[in-house]
């Protein structure tokens, strides 16, 4: 068995790898960037070696600096886990050639299976069916027009050497074939080095299908069933579950056989993953579903996979590359419930998915399991961590395992909505609506149902009123001396009691309403808040000189325009609040300066454009608590102007 191993990753594999191997009774090595230098992976590994800066083409995209920090630390072997350097049969060349053990595929291997038109003539020789299309060498835009034009549209151009979305095209007729190939070969030349392309028939009503497959030294392969991985944005996984809806036995066995035979074709080693597409138009059959490509890793979403079976594929990927045999023969292999996995990403979702990056000051995902629920939050970061913009910007894999669809399902949208991440955004909130969403909740999946239902699944950018009821909750109760006046970075709940928030409270007197003035970076909020309404409050926290409350997995920040606890509010008229997080980079007043309508008075410097703040009216700098070089968060009161008399 491996006494010591490498990770040559980062983030939630290297910590979900970690994990296995320290299991195991294993030594662990990290290695780390610049900017992972205080990383979760790092503070868990046993010992951690600096790799170079922050971009990935300096740090862990380099062979040469991950095999020197294995001869540096004695590791024996080295896990690549997924991305990165995992599929590149180069490396794995060359840490076999240093003398270490690779854990993962022959080298050759991974060559047959890298280049997609290689990949499917090899598959048709093993019997493996593929999708109709064109696989030749004749790259002359004729040929590949009329090749087009014989399969028939729609057609997706497809990038050889292509992988993760990019260097593929989606064509609906001749006319626009030819401007869409040389848009196709232009990225894929960017992204790949290689332009050359394949044809594929498009698939109308397209599902995602998977197998997860594992051979060792000893000329055995077995699969461990599949996985559905339909539900997709921008040809990216968002939710994956196993087994696949709709999946009959016949269906089954017939695709599953055909990823073993495809794994024994290139005499595969290790974890790997034969995906599929299936045409899903007339319901999963074993005519319509297709080999796609093969990954040459440990997948994303391996965990749907270890629920389901009760396997733990990292240890599998251990013991192979030890040279031991698989630990189970297929006979032994069953399905026992269904598994889910959500990803959660650091990403804004109403700004159209911009990745969200920075502090995690706040960060928690609230669940406990119930009736028998499994539950794994696997991640690579903690709260107080920094979300990078060098990296994915994946936060947290959210996985569930249950005893069948619909309680999976329940559990899962359960955490998404009990998410809780600021200032850095994140899609919890629409992994709770797609969950919600009544074609999925039936099983009814297609790559493109994300695409088709996006309006209705992108969360609302405002607060609810309970949300705004439950921050006005705490406002009050911190302005008559509650328990909330000492509280910071814990969630508050209203009382279960009604009568401790009868502040005044007489028989046969009107219930007590207080007006309560809240405001955001771009709207304000007059709350009329009962303090004898039910208590269904949210968790609300704390944050700087505004209140954090999230619901249904989305967060917001407000703040107190003005509260007397004794009459009704009144309007905060004058308040600039930042709209982004962003650095001050000039302050042109001075508090109590007298300003004109459009003057400007500060301006904010984020995403690399500044931001001038004007006066709204003419009036008197009442507060101005910012000054020039610091920070803020977005919300914050940059100056308040009163008008004048």
């Amino acid at each position: 068995m491996i006494q010591s191993l490498l990770i040559a990753n980062r983030g939630e594999i290297a910590c979900r790898i970690l994990r296995t191997a320290r299991a195991m009774g294993i030594r662990t090595v990290a290695v780390y960037s610049d900017a992972d230098a205080n990383a979760l992976h790092v503070r868990q590994a046993d010992e951690a070696v600096h790799i170079g800066p922050s971009p990935a083409r300096e740090s862990y995209l380099v062979g040469e600096k991950i095999l020197a920090a294995a001869r540096a630390t004695g590791a024996e072997a080295i896990h690549p886990g997924y991305g990165f350097l995992s599929e590149n049969a180069e490396f794995a060349e060359a840490v076999i050639a240093a003398g270490l053990v690779w854990v993962g595929p022959k080298p050759d291997s991974i060559r047959a299976m890298g280049l997609k038109d290689a990949a499917k003539a090899r598959m048709i020789a093993a019997g493996v069916p593929v999708t109709p299309g064109y696989l030749g060498e004749d790259q002359r835009p004729e040929r590949l027009q009329a090749e087009a034009d014989a399969i028939g549209y729609p057609v997706l151009i497809k990038a050889v050497a292509g992988g993760g979305g990019k260097g593929m095209r989606r064509v609906e007729s001749a006319a626009d074939f030819a401007d869409a190939l040389a848009s196709c070969k232009r990225e894929a030349a960017s992204s790949f080095g290689d332009d050359r392309v394949l044809l594929e028939k498009y698939i109308l009503s397209p599902r995602h299908i998977e197998v997860q497959v594992f051979g060792d030294t000893h000329g055995q392969v077995v699969h461990l069933f599949e996985r559905d991985c339909s539900l997709q944005r921008r040809h990216q996984k968002v939710i994956e579950e196993a087994p696949a809806p709709g999946m009959d036995a016949g269906t089954r066995e017939a695709i599953c056989g055909a990823a073993v035979r495809a794994a024994q074709a290139v005499d595969y080693v290790g974890a790997g993953t034969i995906e599929f597409i299936a045409d899903a138009s007339e319901g999963l059959r074993a005519d319509r579903i297709w080999f796609m490509e093969m990954n040459t890793r440990l997948q994303v979403e391996h965990p749907v996979t270890e629920e389901i079976t009760g396997v733990d594929l990292v240890e599998w990927q251990l013991r192979v590359a030890s040279g031991e045999p698989l630990p189970k023969r297929q006979d032994e292999l069953s399905i026992n419930g269904w598994a889910m996995e959500a990803r959660l990403y650091a990403e804004d979702v109403a700004a159209g998915f911009l990745p969200s990056t920075g502090p995690l000051k706040h960060f928690a995902i609230h669940h406990h399991s119930r009736g028998g629920t499994r539950i794994r939050i696997e991640t690579g970061v903690e709260k107080g961590d920094t979300i990078s913009p060098f990296y994915d910007p994946m936060i947290a894999k959210l996985v569930v395992g249950a005893e069948d669809r619909p309680t999976t399902i329940a559990a899962l949208t359960r955490i998404c909505e009990k998410v809780v991440c600021w200032p850095v955004r994140c899609n919890a909130g629409f992994l709770a609506k797609l969950l919600g969403e009544e074609q999925f909740q039936y099983g009814m999946v297609d790559t493109g149902l994300i695409a088709r239902e996006l309006t209705r699944l992108v969360p609302s950018t405002q607060p609810s009123e309970l949300a705004l009821q439950s921050v006005a909750s705490v406002v009050v109760d911190r302005a008559m001396g509650g328990t909330a006046t000492t509280t910071r970075d814990t969630y508050i709940q209203r009382p279960a009691s009604p009568w401790s928030w009868l502040r005044g409270f007489r028989a046969c007197s009107d219930p007590k309403q207080t007006n309560v003035r809240l405001t955001d970076s771009k709207h304000e909020y007059d709350v009329l808040f009962d303090e004898i309404m039910p208590n269904d409050s949210l968790y609300v926290s704390l944050e700087d000189d505004g209140y954090l409350v999230s619901e249904d997995g989305t967060s917001f920040v407000l703040h107190e325009a003005r509260f007397n606890p004794n009459a009704t509010g009144t309007p905060a008229d004058g308040a600039l609040l930042a709209p982004m997080p962003g650095r001050i980079t000039a302050v042109d007043v001075a508090p109590g300066a007298q300003v004109t309508k459009g003057q400007r008075l500060v301006t904010l410097e984020a995403m690399k454009m500044e931001h001038a703040l004007t006066a709204p009216f003419d009036g008197t700098v009442a507060e101005l608590p910012v000054t020039a070089g610091g920070q803020v968060t977005e919300g914050t009161l940059l100056v308040r102007v009163e008008k004048a008399a």
